[in-house]
This record gives structure tokens, sequence and C-alpha cells, in this order.
């Protein structure tokens, strides 16, 4: 049996719920094998970050080559980046193993508001690996911060900073809107065919824990298995919603639980 294989380069959440776990529950939820190469070492629970310890980013380049140099990998989740140095050394990776399809998620701040990425990358992540990403997946807060602006107030405004992520080099942008207000929480898509809404509606539960990297590991994920990136896009919100929806049938931790990864199976 021939399956499609995705690998997740992101951060280690100790408590399972977001990061590399978290992204390999969506590759095997999803039908697709997951890899691993992890950028950092968090410990943590739903309550919080209490401690980060970077991988070095020799180490990173090690794990990459180790896993493109034997497994027919299809597409990329990039999360948890880190640091200047982890940044460019996964930038470099990218370009050496010709990959297609990265989808990154620029993971700034944890769900508890820990920060995860040092305030220097941010120009590193502009300019080396934004660049070479197929999609990139910014919260409100996230896009704001890539642009060194004001979180958008409006559509109009998301609409502009959008065209203007895109013109960081990345073949599209998905802005999420789970940050804003109202009955509907809207993610905007960025392309070269324009600006595409997609709605679904707010779901009130505070177990959100690892949504944006579960999104952003559901639409590799789709793209590892041959889809077109508007329908990876759409099947992975679709996806992410009902986790989000089910979430409160588990009782995990005492904080911001996690999503249900498996509500399609139990």
């Amino acid at each position: 049996m021939t399956i499609p294989i995705a690998v997740t380069i992101a951060g280690s959440d100790s408590s399972g719920g977001a990061g590399i776990q978290a992204d390999l529950k969506t590759f095997a939820a999803l039908g697709v094998y997951g890899a691993s190469v992890i950028t950092a070492l968090t410990a943590q629970n739903t309550r919080g970050v209490s401690g980060i310890h970077a991988v070095p980013p020799a180490f990173v380049t090690a794990q990459i080559d180790a896993v493109f140099g034997d497994l027919d990998v299809k597409a990329v989740k990039i999360g948890m980046v880190g640091e200047s140095a982890t940044i460019e050394a996964i930038a470099a990776a990218l370009a050496r193993w010709q990959v297609a399809h990265a989808v990154l998620d620029p993971v700034m701040v944890a769900s508890s508001g820990d920060r995860l990425l040092a305030a220097d990358a941010v120009l590193s992540l502009r300019t080396k690996l934004i660049p070479r990403a197929f999609l990139i997946t910014p919260n409100l807060p996230e896009a704001a911060a890539l642009l060194d602006e004001a979180v958008a107030p409006d559509e109009a405004a998301i609409a502009n900073q959008g065209r203007r992520l895109l013109a960081f080099g990345c073949r599209a942008v998905l802005i999420k809107g789970g940050h804003g207000q109202g009955a509907e929480s809207i993610d905007y898509l960025f392309s070269g065919n324009g600006m595409v809404k997609l709605p679904a509606p707010r779901i009130g539960t505070r177990n959100t824990h690892g949504t944006g990297c579960s999104l952003s590991s559901a639409i590799a994920a789709g793209l590892a298995k041959g889809e077109d990136m508007e329908i990876a896009v759409r099947n992975a919100k679709a996806w992410i919603s009902a986790a989000i929806a089910a979430a409160d049938r588990l009782e995990v931790g005492h904080g911001h639980g996690p999503v249900h990864h498996f509500h399609r199976f139990y």
C-alpha cells in the first residue's frame, strides 16, 4: 500500500495538544503518514509554557536530510522555528530538497500568551522562510506582527494585509479569523486568483489548544494527497471546525484543552 507522506518541522508540546504531536495526530486522522523534524522541546501543558529548549540548527538540518533522503515527502508543515539560525537552516533545506508544498504556520505566541519566536527572528521569517512557502497561515495578530502594525480591525484592512503578505514571496496567504468577533469565524485566502472568504460558525469552547497547528497540518495533509490548494484549505477548515466542536467531549488538563483530532473515530 502506497500512502502519502507529509513531514512536520516544528516544536514538541509535552502535553500533546499542539506542535509536533498535534501535527502527527492530524496526519494520522486524515490518512497521511507523518514524519517529524523537531526544532525545539517545550515544557508545557494546557495552562502555559514553562520552558523552551532549542534544538541546534545543525541537528535540525540533520533531521531534515535524514527524512528527505529516504522518504517520498509530498508536503511539509512548518510550525515553531524559534530563532534566526534555525529559520535559515530550514530555508536552505527547502531549497536543497526542492520542496514544492511547504505550509508555514508563523507561530510567534502560544495560545497561553507565551512568546515562541525570538523578536530578532521575525525579519528572518519574512525574508528567508516566507518566500520559500507555498502557503502561510497567520492568525490576525500574527499577520499584523509580520507587517509590524496593528491588528486589522475590519475586512478591508484584512484584505490589505493579505495582499501585502503575499508580496513577501509566498504563493498564497490564509489569514485566520479565530481571533475576530461575531457569530462567524471567517478565514481569508489570498492568492494570484484574488481573495476567497471561508466562513464557519464560531464555536464557544475554551478547548482550542493546537487549533492553528492542526489546521496548517490538515492543509499539508490535503496537499500530500494531491488536492488543489483551495480544496485542501476548504477541507482542512471543515475538519478543524468539527474537531473544535467535538473538543468538549474530551477532558484533558485544567486550562485550554486540545481539539479532538480523532472526532471521526470516537
